[in-house]
C-alpha cells in the first residue's frame, strides 16, 4: 500500500471534540441544550444499532437525545402527527426519521413534514434547494464528512478534477452541489456511464457512492487521486461476513496517493456532522454565531 490513510473515526473524534464545544458555547450564552430526536419506526436490526450509537454519542457531547421509537405498523397519520410535535417543541432542534422506513409510509412525505430548520439530515426539499443554489441550508451528513476529510488533507480544492460515482439523492448529488462549492469541476458517473473506466482515471478526486461491493478496481484510479469510499457492503467471505466498500481497496491504495478504508472511514463522520448539523440548528434557532468549521 502507498496511499496515505484517510482515518475517519480519528477526524470524528476530532469533530465531536469540536461538537462539544460549541454545545458548551450554546448553552452559556443561551441558556439552551441543543436537542437531537431521531425517529425509529420498526425494528430494523441495522437501525437499532444505528439509533443507539447517534443517541450515546449525543450525550456525550452534552446534547439532549430523545428518541421515539414506533411500531412497524404505526400509522402515517401517527408518524405525521409525532413530526408536528417535534417540529413545536423548542428543545428540540434537530429532527430525524431514521430510513428506510417501512412499504406503508411514503419516506418523501415524512421528510417534507420536518421543519426545514430543524432537518439535521438535510433531505428536506427545501433544504436540498437551498443547497444547489448555494444558499445557506442543512446540509446531508455524508457528503458533509466526506468534504470536511477532503478538506482537512488538500486545503483548497479549487481547480480540482472530481468524479462521483453514484447519484443518489442522499449522497451523489449533494456530494457533486459541495464539490461546486468549493470550485472543483464535477462530473456525475453512473451505470449508464460510457466507459466508466475511464472516466473514473480522469479523478483527482473518486467519490465511490453506489452500494456495490468491490466495483471500482484499482486500475480506474489515476495515480496520486484521492480516493472517498462512502459504500458499506456486507459479503460473505470465508464463510464469515465481512464490510467491504465499492472500492477494491488494495488494488487502489497502490495506486491512490490518498484512500477512506471501509469501515472506519466515511462511516463515522456521518454521525459526527449529524451532531454538527444540530448544533448548527441550535446556534441559527438562537441568533447566535454559527459553530466555524462545521458547516459550509
Amino acid at each position: 500500500m502507498t496511499a496515505t490513510l484517510i482515518d475517519g473515526k480519528a477526524f470524528a473524534a476530532k469533530v465531536r471534540t469540536e461538537v462539544a464545544t460549541h454545545v458548551a458555547r450554546v448553552k452559556a450564552e443561551a441558556g439552551i441544550t441543543p436537542g437531537l430526536a431521531v425517529v425509529l419506526v420498526g425494528e430494523d436490526p441495522a437501525s437499532q444499532v444505528y439509533v443507539r450509537s447517534k443517541g450515546k454519542q449525543t450525550v456525550e457531547v452534552g446534547m439532549a437525545s430523545f428518541e421515539h421509537r414506533l411500531e412497524a405498523d404505526t400509522s402515517e397519520r401517527a408518524l405525521l402527527e409525532l413530526i408536528d410535535r417535534l417540529n413545536a417543541d423548542p428543545q428540540v432542534h434537530g429532527i430525524l426519521v431514521q430510513l428506510p422506513l417501512p412499504d406503508h409510509l411514503d419516506s418523501d412525505l415524512v421528510i417534507n413534514r420536518i421543519d426545514p430548520t430543524k432537518d439535521v439530515d438535510g433531505f428536506h426539499i427545501s433544504n436540498v434547494g437551498l443547497l444547489g443554489t448555494g444558499q445557506k441550508s442543512m446540509v446531508p451528513c455524508t457528503p458533509l464528512g466526506c468534504l470536511m476529510m477532503l478538506r482537512e488533507h488538500h486545503g483548497s480544492l479549487s481547480g480540482m478534477n472530481a468524479v462521483v460515482v453514484g447519484r443518489s439523492n442522499i449522497v451523489g448529488k449533494p456530494m457533486a452541489q459541495l464539490l461546486l462549492g468549493d470550485s472543483c469541476t464535477v462530473t456525475i458517473a453512473h451505470s449508464r456511464t460510457r466507459d466508466l473506466a475511464a472516466v473514473c482515471r480522469g479523478a483527482d478526486i473518486l467519490v465511490a457512492a453506489v452500494g456495490r461491493p468491490r466495483m471500482i478496481p484499482g486500475d480506474w484510479v489515476k495515480p496520486g487521486a484521492t480516493v472517498i469510499d462512502v459504500g458499506i457492503n456486507r459479503i460473505e467471505d470465508g464463510g464469515k461476513a465481512k464490510l467491504v466498500g465499492d472500492v477494491d481497496f488494495d488494488s487502489a491504495a497502490a495506486v491512490a496517493g490518498a484512500i477512506t478504508p471501509v469501515p472506519g472511514g466515511v462511516g463515522p463522520m456521518t454521525i459526527a456532522c449529524l451532531l454538527a448539523n444540530t448544533v448548527v440548528a441550535a446556534a441559527r434557532a438562537n441568533g447566535l454565531a454559527e459553530p466555524q468549521g462545521l458547516t459550509v
